[in-house]
C-alpha cells in the first residue's frame, strides 16, 4: 500500500466538510480499540521444574509449594480486563489455581492436574465464545 499525504488522509477523513475545515486547526486523535478474542489458550502437561522457575510459579504467594508434575494453562485475553472474568470462571468450573493474573496485559496461568486444567482452559474458552461473543482460538496442549 502507498503511503498518502497528510492533506489526502484529512480529506478522506472529513469528506464533504475537508474545505470548510482547511485551515483550520484540527486535532486528530488515534484510539485503539481491542477487540473481543482469546489469542492464545495452550496446556502444558506435566511440567518441569524449570517452566515453574522461570514463569515464577515458585515465588510470591506460592512460595514453598511444590508444583512438579501439575500442568499449566496459559491463556491470554483483549480486552485485558476480562482476565478477571476468566479467572473467575476457571476456579469455579474446576479444581484448579491461579498461578498468574494480569488485568494490565490479559494473561491467566493455571494450575493443577491435566485432567482440571483442561477442563478449566476449555470451560473458559467454550464460555467466552457463546456466552459472551469472542473470537477464539482452539485448545493446544504439549
Amino acid at each position: 500500500m502507498a503511503s498518502i499525504t497528510r492533506e489526502e488522509l484529512l480529506e478522506k477523513l472529513f469528506h464533504n466538510d475537508y474545505e470548510h475545515l482547511k485551515g483550520k486547526k484540527l486535532r486528530v486523535t488515534r484510539v485503539r480499540v481491542p477487540g473481543k478474542e482469546i489469542c492464545l489458550a495452550h496446556v502444558i502437561s506435566p511440567s518441569q521444574a524449570c517452566i515453574y522457575q522461570n514463569l515464577a510459579l515458585h515465588i510470591g504467594v506460592h512460595e514453598g509449594e511444590d508444583h512438579m508434575g501439575e500442568s499449566i494453562g496459559l491463556l491470554r485475553f483483549t480486552p485485558w480486563e476480562a482476565v478477571v472474568a476468566a479467572a473467575d470462571f476457571a476456579v469455579k468450573s474446576a479444581d484448579v489455581q491461579i498461578g498468574f493474573m494480569d488485568r494490565f496485559c490479559g494473561s491467566l496461568i493455571l494450575t493443577g492436574s491435566l485432567v482440571q486444567v483442561q477442563n478449566a482452559v476449555e470451560e473458559v474458552v467454550r464460555f467466552f465464545r457463546e456466552e459472551l461473543g469472542f473470537q477464539t482460538c482452539k485448545v493446544h496442549k504439549s
